[in-house]
């Protein structure tokens, strides 16, 4: 179904922006993992409302239960669920909203799609869904090589661009960005459209450092569709490209396959064991005006949802070495 992801390693969200909880069953992780609730906290405080100006007014702790499938800090190779209760929810805001379809949001054809719908806070499109996604995200980075680094920050927020690139200082503003300077242009443009109850969007890049070679299936299950798949999956996202991207196609040959950072570490849909480099754009959130002034919404959700990347790029990887390594040992056996 549409909210299950993934093939040996699958993971299954649920949960609503204002039901009792949220949260995800992973299933097809591998037993023996040293796994404990405090690795899922560090990247839900990443992802979590009420960080700083920047960010919604709601504040959640996002504290995570495990269910199942740990024992003695590590996993059994069952079923993993982890849940997160929503806290801070303020239902009373979105009652007007009941009858009344938001432009840019998913009301409306929730409504005609389904019949009924939980308006409150957009219910399972609300951004809260992503939490699933980040739980899901850190399992899967315990199952790729310790070497692999998966590294998001943002490029552009608005009109206003990224030209450094310093990884040590990403967590270190409220943006995400790689370059000091920029982040403060971007956190003051933030700021100036929040009190105008209006909002922006922007561009991230991802990093994928030391990825296994072999990785991603021809012809349907190519990994550039498989992260393209990932990615687009995310509510905000609109649009999607790695290596040279839609540059290429202003490119000659010639040009294209002289430098080999084009190819954005994938050939024939395949990883060859080179750095991956993804571009992600995020659209502007649609709760502006009256909506944005009755309301607790992120005026950017570009620095929050670079954590929720970070994951489902680990999903689509961890999936793959699953894969590869499964097809390997068949190659081994026959």
């Amino acid at each position: 179904m549409s909210n299950s992801f993934g093939t040996l390693l699958r993971i299954t969200t649920f949960g609503e922006s204002h039901g009792p909880a949220i949260g995800a069953v992973i299933d097809g992780c591998p037993a023996g993992i040293a796994l404990t609730e405090q690795d899922f906290v560090t990247e839900l405080r990443r992802r979590r409302p009420g960080q700083s100006a920047v960010s919604t007014a709601r504040n959640e702790e996002d504290r995570p239960v495990i269910l199942s499938g740990i024992f003695e800090g590590k996993t059994t190779g069952m079923p993993i669920a982890v849940i997160v209760e929503n806290e801070n929810q303020e239902s009373a805001d979105y009652e007007k909203l009941r009858s009344l379809f938001r432009a840019g949001h998913a009301d409306e054809t929730y409504q005609v799609k389904y019949g009924h719908r939980d308006h409150r806070g957009g219910g399972r499109s609300s951004g809260r869904e992503t939490v699933g996604r980040v739980i899901g995200g850190v399992v899967a980075r315990k199952i790729l090589p310790e070497k692999m680094t998966i590294i998001g920050h943002v490029t552009s927020i608005g009109p206003i661009q990224a030209i450094t690139y310093k990884p040590g200082t990403i967590e270190a503003n409220a943006v995400r960005c790689a370059d000091p300077a920029a982040a403060k242009k971007m956190e003051a443009y933030i700021l100036d459209l929040k009190e105008k109850h209006d909002s922006t969007g922007g561009t991230v890049e991802i990093r994928i450092g030391n990825p296994p070679q072999s990785l991603g299936d021809p012809v349907f299950a190519k990994l550039k569709a498989r992260l393209a798949d990932a990615v687009m999956s995310i509510g905000a996202v609109t649009g999607f490209s790695y290596g040279a991207g839609f540059g290429a196609a202003e490119m000659k040959g010639s040009a294209y396959v002289k430098d080999p950072e084009n190819f954005g570490g994938i050939l024939g849909g395949i990883s060859t064991g080179e750095d991956i480099v993804l571009h992600v754009a995020i659209k502007p959130t649609s709760s502006i005006g009256k909506v944005a002034a009755s309301g607790r919404h992120d005026p950017c959700i570009v620095p929050r949802i670079i954590p929720v990347l970070e994951a489902m790029v680990a999903l689509v990887l961890a999936d793959c070495l699953l894969l590869q390594r499964a097809r390997a040992n068949v190659r081994v056996n026959e």
